[in-house]
């Protein structure tokens, strides 16, 4: 539980943001246009359900409009509040701003447990919260675009992208006013998977960085090294399996609400999360240490920390006993301000929300793209590019016939170099690019600075730097 004397998380925030801002020549009235939120929009609405109605709160804020739409997921839970949503509003802002993603910072929730109501009256609530957004503009393609986020999926983007379009039926780029649907509603291949590849993404671009490598005390790559994961929902199931079964990193532990699983040996991620969606639970898994206490699992010996859960997880409580040599932010917020503080007086590198979990709003420019140029990626070059290959192929193998070698093409690299990218392909390409360039920025400043000691506050100058700029640019 995180101590009473703990800072909010919208003064972590706050916090965070003045460390930055202390290293800059920015104007007062500036810095404070940059940090305060603009706006937040509460309703509180009816629906009918089980025989009578029942009231729900929800929230939309737009902290920044320094380029439009504003883009920020929506999440359901009974944890979110006005605090909250302002403050990950700021981080979305802070966020877009650092991987170029052409959009201002903003965040909606709704104060439910989704696991209180069945499908159909999830869609009630899902439309009826729409519906009060949509008819203020606070949801449309060219002012506010919601995602998913944590209680919230595909399904729920698509009811909310259904009632827009119910809406405003002329609107000839209504699918554009979510992203993170199904691919059949108009989603993009590799949208579900972005959160968790981005973070996959960043430890790759950590990993080309001798600098950044030496101030963890890290070397090498990323097989073998022992990496613990809290939280297995969407974003932390994803980075674990790709780094386990691609990078051959080892999941030494995993942890869950309801406890934690510890193997030295490494955890098998897709036999866990398996057994979680059939049993609702990580408790009875077989091939692993149960320990109840999960939490404490935090503190296990280990190269790479991964909390991909809620905020305020690694606070003054247990700061000082965690033993990683690497943080990564898949979460937002998951290291408070006096967390962070003792972190990087110990020497622990921490890899910051802004950009650790960025995946998900680029790839999510990618589908919102995709929406408003009403075709999918790859359509229109994909078999051009395999002809004009398929042309050097034919041309080189003329050759080796004609000069007598007898040499050939092996058929993995024929069948490798002659399919074009498709759309997937062409995501994770564009992901991968943003992941490299946006670490760079960062990490050019944390090594050139001595004024400069981690990575969040080198994130932090970036972002505020460009929006800055952008407000400039309108004149302010």
């Amino acid at each position: 539980m995180t101590p009473v004397n703990e800072p909010s998380f919208r003064d972590s925030v706050d916090i965070m943001f003045n460390r930055a801002v202390a290293l800059m020549d920015l104007s007062p009235g500036l810095e404070e246009k940059v940090r305060v939120c603009n706006a937040t929009y509460t309703v509180r609405f009816g629906v009918r359900l089980r025989g009578r109605i029942q009231t729900f709160t929800g929230y939309r804020s737009v902290h920044s409009e320094h380029m439009e739409p504003v883009k920020g997921g929506i999440r359901y839970s009974l944890g979110v509040n006005q605090d909250e949503v302002e403050a990950l509003a700021a981080l979305m802002t802070y966020k877009c701003a650092l991987v170029e993603a052409p959009f201002g910072g903003s965040k909606g929730g709704l104060c439910i447990d989704p696991r209180d109501y069945d499908e159909n009256e999830l869609e009630l609530i899902t439309r009826r919260f729409a519906y009060e957004l949509i008819k203020r503009d606070m949801i449309n393609p060219a002012q506010n675009v919601p995602a998913p986020d944590m209680g919230t999926g595909e399904r729920e983007m698509a009811w909310i992208a259904d009632q827009y379009k119910r809406m405003n039926t002329t609107d000839i780029n209504g699918v554009a006013c979510v992203t993170g649907k199904p691919i059949n509603a108009g989603g993009i291949q590799g949208r579900t998977e972005a959160t968790g590849r981005g973070v996959q993404y960043a430890l790759h671009a950590f990993f080309r960085d001798a600098k950044g490598l030496e101030k963890a005390g890290l070397e090498g790559k990323l097989n073998g090294k022992r990496v613990i994961v809290q939280g297995l929902g969407n974003v932390g199931y994803h980075a674990a399996k790709f780094l386990s079964e691609e990078d051959g990193s080892l999941i030494t532990a995993i942890i869950e609400r309801d406890g934690g699983l510890h193997n030295e040996a490494g955890l098998d991620v897709e036999a866990v999360h398996q057994w979680i969606v059939k049993h609702g639970t990580i408790k009875g898994y077989p091939d692993a240490k149960m320990v109840e206490n999960g939490a404490s699992l935090l503190e296990q010996e280990c190269d790479i920390l991964i909390p991909a859960a809620l905020e305020g997880v690694i606070n003054l409580s247990n700061a000082n006993q965690i033993k990683a040599s690497l943080i990564v932010e898949a979460a937002n917020g998951p290291v408070t301000a006096g967390a962070d503080e003792i972190l990087c007086a110990n020497g622990v590198v921490i890899i910051p929300d802004m950009y650790a979990n960025a995946g998900g709003v680029t790839v999510s420019y990618f589908e919102w793209v995709k929406n408003l140029s009403h075709i999918r990626f790859g359509r229109m070059q994909r078999r051009n590019e395999e002809s004009r290959h398929q042309l050097l192929v034919d041309e080189l193998e003329r050759l080796s016939s004609d000069s007598g070698v007898g040499w050939q093409l092996s058929p993995n690299f024929k069948d490798k170099y002659l399919r074009g990218a498709d759309e997937l392909e062409l995501v994770r390409s564009g992901l991968y690019d943003t992941m490299i360039e946006s670490y760079k920025s960062m990490a050019d400043i944390w090594h050139a600075r001595d004024d400069v000691t981690d990575l969040r506050t080198a994130a932090y100058l970036v972002s505020i730097t460009k929006v800055a700029a952008s407000y400039r640019a309108k004149g302010l």
